[in-house]
């Protein structure tokens, strides 16, 4: 088991400093939600599928994440304030290659 730690600012600007397991199989919009770092119902509404795009966040570190799929690529076509360091945090999983990742919640659409 390792943790590791994530720096995520929420939508009011406030940046947190959180721990997430990686021996969980937990993405980065359950890890929000488990912090209770947006308003409830505003992320994650479709339980991690990629199909509401409402985890939408911008990588700020230079963390080297997995390609994107098709299926969130199609998402973000589709999404608000959508920006070139654009995911979905249901696709960015835990992993100790994830460890020190920054992100910043996009605004709520």
């Amino acid at each position: 088991m390792q943790d590791i730690n994530i720096k995520i600012t929420d939508r009011n600007g406030v940046t947190h400093t959180v721990v997430a397991p990686t021996d969980m199989a937990m993405n980065l919009m359950e890890i929000v939600r488990s912090y209770e770092l947006a308003e409830e119902g505003t992320i994650g509404i479709c339980g991690g599928m990629a199909m509401c795009a409402s985890c939408q966040c911008y990588v700020t570190s230079d963390h080297e994440l997995p390609e994107i799929s098709e299926d969130e690529d199609a998402m973000l076509a589709e999404a608000f304030y959508v920006e070139e360091n654009s995911r979905l945090g249901c696709q960015i999983q835990m992993t100790a290659a994830a460890n020190g990742l920054e992100v910043t919640l996009a605004p709520e659409s």
